[in-house]
């Protein structure tokens, strides 16, 4: 069945998403990094499939690992040194430890605005942002369905020119570049028609004036005032635990991870529960569609 938290209203996606999207950037804290990735792989698991999240994921470990790698080699901050280059420059504990972090926030990061661009359709961002900024709205909304507009023109014209014998298959390879420059020409020309009538649309239907109204299907709901209520209280926790050092760890001179305790326990609850929470109103709306089904 369809997510069941894009159906939400737009504030608490932008919302949600915002917010954990700050906390995976500014945290490197192995619990918080570990139920950021684990959580986002998870939910865009059930938002582009098996297919899809095991496409993402190979390109993310092997670019994770590079940054794993790489950055103990040039950086050499650390006490407790394991061994020398070559060079003479020294490979630290410390330096391997943040590259593993740094490589998890990376991979974190990229899920969570992954799954952000999955839920935060245009028409949202238009409806969010639209009389605030209207033009910074409209260039969102148009980057947001960039891809997958361009993968299909880009489609139907390789699958016009096959017809004919001009696609990057057919030829030699100097036919085939040349094929493959001629496609993106096509796209260039049609990437920019396709942007001023977009523009000129827009402006003749007075987009952007100050007295303009416009229609929204949105409503701010019971259902979306639970959540969202949920959500702050959540974050205030999780902000909270923050502020305390509960969410921080020292890499550098020397390694220092703050004890755990009953409050950072209940820090790290609150912030899987955050970051677990598309997923468990996705398994809420399925177990009620069941039991709708069932009868019961």
């Amino acid at each position: 069945m369809k997510d069941a938290f894009s159906t939400f209203h737009p504030v608490v996606n932008f919302t949600y998403f915002t917010a954990v999207l700050l906390f995976s950037m500014f945290s490197l804290h192995p619990v918080f990094q570990a139920i950021s990735l684990t959580c986002s792989v998870l939910y865009f698991f059930l938002l582009g499939g098996q297919r899809a999240t095991r496409f993402s994921l190979l390109y993310l470990l092997l670019f994770g690992l590079f940054m794993a790698v790489i950055n103990p080699a040039f950086n050499h901050a650390g006490v407790t040194i394991l061994f020398y280059l070559k060079n003479g420059n020294p490979i630290t504990l410390e330096s391997i430890l943040y590259g593993l972090a740094s490589a998890a926030m990376f991979m974190a990061v990229i899920m969570w605005f992954s799954c952000f661009n999955i839920v935060m359709t245009a028409d949202k961002f238009v409806y969010l942002f639209g009389r605030v900024v209207p033009a910074l709205a409209l260039v969102l909304s148009m980057a947001l369905r960039f891809v997958p507009r361009y993968r299909v023109q880009i489609r139907v014209i390789s699958t016009a020119r096959q017809g004919v014998g001009r696609d990057v298959t057919n030829g030699s390879v100097f036919e085939r570049a040349r094929n493959g420059l001629q496609i993106l020409s096509m796209m260039a020309t049609w990437a920019l028609e396709n942007a001023i009538e977009t523009a000129d649309s827009m402006k003749s239907r007075g987009y952007g004036l100050p007295r303009r109204t416009s229609f929204s299907i949105f409503r701010f709901d019971r259902r979306d005032r639970a959540v969202c209520g949920v959500m702050l209280l959540l974050v205030s926790v999780v902000f909270a635990g923050a502020i305390t050092g509960s969410s921080t760890m020292r890499f550098f001179p020397s390694l220092k991870l703050p004890p755990p305790n009953v409050f950072s326990s209940g820090v790290y609850c609150a912030y899987l529960a955050l970051c677990l929470l598309p997923v468990i109103i996705d398994l809420l709306e399925e177990l009620k569609w069941k039991r709708i089904k069932s009868g019961l």
